[in-house]
């Protein structure tokens, strides 16, 4: 059996003389030798060290605050909470977790997150500025999201800000961009943080090289790159977003047309190409609830049809009032609830871009 190690203040020969290990292959007793700091840490390397600070924290018991629990804690008898705010205490602690995901996600390169589905209204716009701001949010910023519709779409009118130039000119210009401060009068800012790149007019159809090119100039000043797709996936734009993306999102509402519409472009995709194949098996779809009237047997079906669609994950998105307003989204009107949804699907395509990028 192994004895306690001696004490580095007694004499070498003492500690020499302890039984340090008995396993095959070490002396022991008088005659062993003493173990070297080298063997030491050899002992030690396959136990994982990463976990100690974590572990080392001690987590107080929670405390009731709410009802008639929350009283008496206040009057000094310490009650544990109730099961309404053991339940609030868990979401928020799932939510902390999903924040931690996204905000101690480090890569060795920009990423890029598009956004799409074929079918027109599905959702796609309100999707990339919340799930980008959100990105944002947590992160502290470096996240840009750039429209890359072939023709001129809605990013612009849906986020905050009145920008004077956007992402043709960005197009115009990507050669001449040399710095942050550059590239920062072709956005919008937003108060989530994010930086939105969307038409400020009428503009020429982006093609595969627009997209790559604008793509590049972006991933040198901004770590996360979310796009915001059209509605024409045999597009060229459409083929360059693909070409640098590293997660799909694909937004659907509970809606015949939309969900098929979605299922379609990932077949295709799996058809196109391995990369296709591999964005469209590790998708993420995000189940969006607009308020409008849904028959309980349609819905059922597209559980069915969306079951079997393959992809990395599903996520249901509640009905929130202020996207549904159709005008600028600002990240600090959007639910707590759909805030929470949008975390818990931000968090999935974190871990679907370490998948991909690996």
């Amino acid at each position: 059996m192994a004895t306690e190690i001696a004490p580095a203040s007694l004499p070498a020969e003492v500690v020499t003389a302890v039984e340090v290990n008995e396993e095959p292959g070490r002396a022991v007793g008088a005659h062993a030798a003493p173990i070297t700091d080298a063997e030491f840490q050899a002992e030690l390397a396959p136990e994982p060290l990463d976990d100690l600070a974590v572990i080392s924290t001690i987590e107080k018991a929670p405390t009731a605050t709410q009802g008639w629990r929350g009283l008496m804690s206040r009057l000094g008898l310490k009650m544990e909470p109730g099961e309404a705010e053991k339940q609030q205490l868990q979401a928020a602690a799932q939510l902390g977790q999903w924040e931690t995901v996204i905000r101690q996600f480090v890569g060795t390169e920009a990423v890029g997150v598009l956004v799409a589905n074929p079918k027109g209204s599905s959702g796609k716009t309100p999707t990339s500025i919340v799930l980008g701001g959100l990105l944002a949010t947590i992160r502290g910023g470096s996240v840009a999201v750039l429209e890359v519709s072939d023709d001129r779409g809605t990013l612009s009118f849906r986020a905050e800000g009145n920008p004077s130039r956007g992402v043709a000119e960005l197009v115009r210009d990507a050669e001449g961009i040399r710095s942050a401060g550059q590239l920062a009068g072709y956005t919008a800012p937003q108060t989530s943080y994010a930086s939105i790149i969307g038409s400020v007019g009428n503009r020429a159809p982006l093609t595969h090289d627009d997209v790559v090119s604008a793509a590049r100039v972006i991933d040198e000043f901004y770590a996360i790159r979310v796009m915001d797709s059209g509605n024409q996936p045999t597009s060229s734009a459409f083929s360059g977003a693909i070409e640098t993306t590293d997660a799909l999102v694909v937004p659907v509402l509970n809606s015949a047309d939309v969900v098929l519409e979605a299922v379609a472009m990932l077949d295709r995709l799996r058809s196109e190409s391995p990369k296709g194949a591999q964005l469209a098996n590790t998708a993420i779809i995000v189940r969006l609830v607009d308020g409008r009237p849904e028959n309980p047997q349609l819905v059922a079906r597209l559980d069915n049809i969306i079951d079997r669609a393959g992809v990395g994950g599903v996520f249901t998105i509640p009905y929130d009032p202020h996207i549904a307003e159709r005008g600028q989204i600002t990240l600090s009107k959007v639910s707590p609830a759909t805030r929470a949804a949008f975390t818990a699907a931000a968090a999935a395509v974190v871990h679907t871009i370490q998948k991909n990028t690996k």
